[in-house]
């Protein structure tokens, strides 16, 4: 049987340009070659090459996380060269990407999420007017970043209005949150219309990392990470529950992984990611491999769910 053509697209030109690329030298690694003919592309410098390869390639599998990676955009240049590719298409990865949207999508869901306000750069404000309507504690983030760039935990108006400054750097519109105090989890959702979940994963950040920031992602050690997470099966159910229905709320496919926090017996959603990171220390090949799987395992999955539901256009 002929191999299968895969494009294996990571790098780009977003603040997550790094991780992409880690992520792309794991996946590389685990893809069983037996079975995959593997070329690499970084959008950032080969995307003539691309283009001039798509009647080489059976299935792309995009790795580029935050900006025109994560968004939408790889995913709509993919789909004008009638190349497949792993993972959510056009409108899914521009609602989950964009903070705001995805909230506003899991509210109508009837799925917790944290009260908010919004601010646009140039935008007028009052640190204490936005303290006294959300709280003591908040967290400000750009709406459409990824990997914690650019968001802060703010105990005060002064540091509030540090922390807008910091989020404006990243984006042009940012979100303020109440902050939920309790314990982080994530789960990861494989599947198009049939969905299926793998371990629940808690993370326990150092205590040198105020919440799980780009370090705490990303250091080796920097964080703890226990899977499966020691919860009661009903908060199993629960967060299993929340993970499918935001996966289907945003129409996603293929896979994605929903971070929540647990406060007393209430879920909150933080957000869903529609390219989750596959690096050394990434928390979706912690999940698969707590449930059996080991690195080309879960991307023989991925492979063959994306062959299963995504037609070319």
């Amino acid at each position: 049987m002929d191999k299968l053509r895969i494009a294996l697209i990571a790098g780009g030109r977003s603040g997550e340009r790094e991780v992409s690329l880690r992520s792309g030298d794991a996946v590389y690694e685990a893809l069983d070659r037996r079975k995959y003919d593997v070329s690499r592309y970084d959008p950032r410098d080969d995307l003539i090459d691309l283009i001039h390869d798509r009647e080489k390639i059976d299935l792309a599998f995009v790795l580029l996380h935050g900006r025109f990676g994560e968004d939408g955009c790889i995913q709509g240049f993919l789909q004008l060269l009638d190349i497949p590719f792993v993972g959510s298409g056009v409108l899914a990865s521009a609602m989950a990407i964009h903070k705001k949207m995805s909230k506003d999508l899991y509210r109508l869901a009837g799925l917790r999420v944290a009260e908010d306000a919004m601010l646009t750069r140039g935008e007028a404000f009052s640190a204490e007017g936005i303290v006294a309507s959300l709280g003591n504690t908040l967290v400000v983030k750009p709406v459409s970043e990824g990997s914690s760039l650019g968001m802060s935990i703010c105990r005060s108006p002064e540091e509030l209005s540090k922390g807008i400054e910091e989020a404006f750097h990243h984006d042009n519109e940012i979100m303020i949150e109440r902050f939920v105090q309790g314990r982080e989890f994530t789960c990861c959702v494989l599947g198009n219309t049939v969905l299926e979940t793998l371990p629940i994963v808690e993370i326990i950040p150092n205590p040198e990392h105020p919440f799980f920031d780009y370090a705490a992602k990303y250091t080796p050690g920097a964080s703890k990470e226990i899977c499966p997470a020691s919860i009661s099966e009903d908060e199993r159910r629960d967060m299993e529950f929340y993970a499918k229905e935001a996966h289907r709320v945003l129409r996603c496919s293929v896979w994605s992984r929903t971070d929540m926090i647990l406060q007393d017996d209430k879920i909150y959603i933080l957000e869903t990611n529609t390219v989750p990171g596959m690096t050394a220390t990434s928390l979706v090949p912690l999940a698969a491999r707590a449930a059996g799987m080991s690195m080309s395992d879960l991307l023989d999955r991925l492979i063959e769910i994306s062959l299963e539901g995504q037609e070319k256009t």
